[in-house]
Parts: structure tokens; sequence; C-alpha cells
């Protein structure tokens, strides 16, 4: 009776498999595929239990066992298997042995993984001793400072409301602008002022910056702009006086501005016109109009694409054609103030008038883009006036006078596309499976008015004419020392405990007859009478 060898059988089963599923067509993969289809074919006959033809099976020298371990896999195919996997799954298939240790702590992915979360690291954090892994895993353990303590910086200068604040972490910069129509820039680690424009003459509503240019956009329809000098230290000379021709203005809009964005080539500007305008960079002229039938309030740009809210709905957009891709109507019960957007435009946040964050997963299948609802949080009983995301943390600050602290770590997974690009997805889950803020921050007045976060701090303005700085920096530091004290409390508790009992071993033997001593006296009083020993009785009964 014939019959297959099934172990043989699977393992070929399960190599083609994977290499099906990543694409994967190199000449040696095919070469070992067709050795190991030709040594699997054990047909032993009757009578032979495990006897195959030497024809079919070449010698150990000639053709090694080579399906045993995933390391004598092609490196290529090697890579193309660590390449579908998270960073949590790397880090268990990297402790399984040395070799593996090795390929998949240097393996490219990390660089993926880094880039996808916090995009290319600054000068100040990239070092070229570390590895990716090194500083993928560095940074990761630094997003959980937002659970840890804090210290608050209250920063005085504006005159009336803030309505602004924007985080140059980069530059170690903060730029905040409000009702006093002047636009201040602060020093990020010492809370110092550094620098204030001239009144521009309306509120500024909305403030943006790189290391380039620094813009601001006001009521009255403009957007006023500095290039930054070559050379300065702070990079832009907000007065004008060492260099005048560092400041213009974009006039287009037709009424205020309040949301502004930038890029690489192109600036970004919304407002009350009902219009998102694109503007390029080295021409300054606007190349693109977004039209939409209600009030701009905010917008997001991601590479070719802009998410934008216009009342209480959001839109898609792709950028060049002005196309508009999706809509998401009635996002909130009322206006859709706030929009924040993840590093790789997958996931956008909303918050509206009726004190809501939502999460959308935006998902692109062959030029077509349909935008999925994932979770609600309700953690507000304000209205949410803005949002800001750095993975995995997403704030928010509403009127209520409170900022909402949301990890969104939880209702994410690792996916791939069928072009290869990783990407993150959403895990799946029921609205009763997801968790609430893990942090809510308090304690000042009603009315914030806009808010943002980087480099371990988060900045907030409002009605009260201030600017917080939540600093978070110190916190890792702080609890590796409160540890650290910890256990040195825990081990001298610990040696108090072991000489206690060597101390008690050594002198236990005459503890225990003193006590008996003292339970059990030979002459002593009973019960206030006299007893004597049995000798004692024993003669006197006798005479």
């Amino acid at each position: 009776m014939e019959f297959e060898c099934q172990e043989s059988t699977e393992a070929f089963k399960n190599l083609a498999n994977c290499s099906e599923t990543n694409h994967f067509t190199s000449n040696s993969v095919t070469e070992d595929l067709e050795l190991s289809k030709l040594s699997l074919d054990c047909n032993p006959k009757k009578g032979n239990s495990s006897s195959c033809s030497s024809k079919q099976l070449p010698p150990n020298d000639v053709f090694p066992s080579i399906w045993r371990t995933i390391t004598d896999l092609p490196p290529a195919l090697i890579s193309e298997i660590l390449n579908c996997l998270d960073p949590k799954e790397l880090g268990v298939v990297s402790c399984v042995s040395t070799t593996l240790h090795n390929i998949a702590s240097e393996h490219r992915v990390w660089k993926d993984f880094y880039c996808e979360r916090w995009g290319l690291p600054t000068a100040t954090r990239f070092s070229d001793e570390k590895s990716w892994k090194e500083l993928f895993v560095e940074r990761e353990y630094r997003s959980k400072t937002f659970l840890g303590r804090y210290s608050i910086d209250v920063l005085h200068g504006h005159t009336e409301a803030v309505r602004t604040v924007f985080l140059l972490a980069s530059a170690k910069l903060i730029f905040t602008a409000g009702y006093d129509s002047v636009v201040r820039m602060w020093d990020m680690e010492e809370g110092l002022s550094i620098s204030s424009s001239q009144p521009l003459g309306c509120t500024i509503r909305a403030v943006a910056a790189d290391t380039k240019l620094l813009v601001a956009g006001g009521t009255d329809g403009f957007v006023h702009c500095w290039k930054a000098v070559e050379g300065r230290k702070r990079l832009f000379d907000l007065k004008g006086v060492e260099n005048p021709n560092t400041e213009f203005r974009l006039w287009e809009h037709e009424g205020p501005i309040t949301s502004l964005a930038l890029d690489l080539t192109r600036i970004y500007s919304g407002s009350w016109d009902m219009t998102v305008r694109v503007w390029d960079r080295s021409s300054l002229r606007c190349t693109q109009i977004l039209r939409h039938g209600d009030w701009v309030w905010s917008f997001v740009p991601h590479d070719m694409t802009v998410v934008s809210t216009s009342g209480s709905d959001v839109y898609l957009w792709e950028t060049n054609s002005g196309t508009l891709l999706s809509v998401i109507h009635n996002a909130h019960v009322g206006y859709t103030y706030a929009l924040a957007r993840s590093r790789t435009g997958d996931f956008l946040y909303t918050g509206g008038e009726d004190g809501a964050v939502h999460m959308f997963e935006i998902i692109t299948e062959f030029k077509e883009h349909r935008v999925v609802q994932v979770a609600t949080w309700i953690p507000h009983s304000g209205a949410v006036y803005a949002l800001a995301f750095e993975f995995p943390w997403l704030v928010s600050a509403s009127s209520d006078g409170k900022l909402a602290l949301i990890d969104v770590r939880k209702l994410l997974r690792a996916s791939r596309r069928s072009l290869g690009k990783r990407v993150l997805r959403v895990k799946e889950s029921d609205q009763n499976t997801i968790e609430p803020p893990q942090r809510m921050l308090h304690g000042f007045g009603c009315n914030l008015y806009s808010v943002d976060i980087g480099a371990d701090r988060i900045v907030c303005g409002g009605e009260e004419g201030v600017v917080r700085i939540w600093n978070f920096s110190q916190a890792l530091e702080i609890e590796q020392r409160a540890r650290a004290l910890r256990g040195i409390r825990l081990e001298n508790r610990m040696r108090r405990g072991r000489l206690q009992i060597e101390m008690n071993g050594k002198g236990g033997q005459s503890n225990r007859c003193s006590v008996a001593a003292k339970k059990n006296p030979v002459n002593g009083d009973k019960d206030n009478s006299v007893w004597h020993s049995k000798r004692g009785i024993n003669s006197k009964v006798k005479t």
C-alpha cells in the first residue's frame, strides 16, 4: 500500500504559500523549490516503512537539510518574511536565537516603523552610533512620558485671548497669536519670550511654521509671511529690523483665515469664505481652490490629499486636480471645529460642537477612497475646539477648560498593502472595548482654543490670554529615581528581615527555655494554693 510523506508535503506547501504571499520570484528560491519537490516524492512500497530511492534523495553533501530552520532560507526571502511582522512580533523573533537576533535587529523595517510613526528624527535625537531598532525602542519607551509627572510653565505676554499655538520642535520654538493681533515667538525649553511682531491690525486665528517660513492668518483675509533669515539662531526676524525684505503678504481670500499649513512645496490656507487655497511656495501664486458649502474651520494636508471640515461635514480632496474623493456627512452634531491626522495619513481625528472625538480610517483600494469610523470618545462637556496628534497620543482642547489625552495604540495593528507598503490598520473591535481617555488635564479657565504636542510637551492657549506648557521631559527620569528609591527601601526591609531571622535562630533555644520556666515555675504558687512534688507526697503516704 502506497502513502505520501505528509510532513514533507506540508513543509513544501507552507514554503510555497510563503513565497506566493511575499511575491518573491528569485531564481535561487525557484531552484530550491524544484529540488525540494523532487526530494519530497517519497512513495514507499508495501513492506518498506520509510524507504526512498537514492535517485530521489541526493546525498547530504549535495542537498543539505535546508528546510529545518528559517535561517537556512535565502536571505532575500527571510527579509520579506520579517517585513510582514509588526514591532512586537519582530522583537519576539529576535529573542529566538543569536542568528535571528542579528538579522532582526539590523533589518531595514525598523526605519519604516520609526518613520511611519514620528517621521525622520531630528539632529538632536539622531545618532549614527544607534541602530534604527535602538532609536525605535527608545522613542517608543519615551512615549510613555505623558502618563508620568510634569511641570507647568505659564507664559505671559499676550494682552487678550490666545487663539492659536504652534510648536516647532525641530527649532525648539513656540509661536502664539490671538486677539491682540501680535505674533509672539518663545523659547521652548526656557519659556522666555524671544521676539514679537508689530500689530498686524486684526485677530490672528492661525499660525504655521517650518525652518524656512512662518505664516500667520488674520481675520482681514490675508496671509502674513516671514522668511527665515540665513544664519540667524532663532530663524525669523519678526520685527523686520535686520532685513525688512523677509516679510510679505498673500491676498485672495474674502473672509477670515481660520487654518494654515505648510509642506515642502505648498502653502495651504482655509477661510470662512468657504474655500481652501493651495499656494506654490516658489512663485507665491494660488494654484488650486477647493470650494465648500459652508465655513471652513480646519484642514490637514498629507502627500497628495487634503482633509477639511466645513460646517458639520468632513471632505477628502485630491490636491493637484481638486477632485472630491469622499465626504463624511454630519460627522458631528453641530459644527466640526477640529481636525488631526496621523503621519501616514491613514487615520483621521475630528472634534466638534457636541464634545465628541471621532476616529476614522481612510482606506484606499484601486484608487477608490473609503472613510470608515473606528472609535468615538466623549471626554468633554463642551465643544472641542482643537486637536493635536503625535503617535500614539491624541490631545483634545475644549471649551470646558480641559485637555484629554487618548492613547490610540491599542486600536491599531500592522498590515500590508498589495504593493508591499507597510501600513497600520485598525483592529476589529466594537465600541464597548474602546478605552476611555488615559488622562485629563484641568484646573484652569474655560475656552481652550488651541493645542499642540511635541518634544515631550503639550502647549495650550485660551481665553485667559496666557500660554501653558505641560513639560513631561523629566517624567521618565523622575520615575526611574522613584523606582530606585523604592528598590533601596525594599532591599533594606529584606535585609532587616534576614537579620531578625538570624538573631531569632541563634537565641531561640534559650528563649524557649525561659518561656517554659515562666509558664511552669517549680515551686511557685498556683491558684493561691501550695502544691508539692510527687516525691514529697509519696513520702507522706508511706509514713
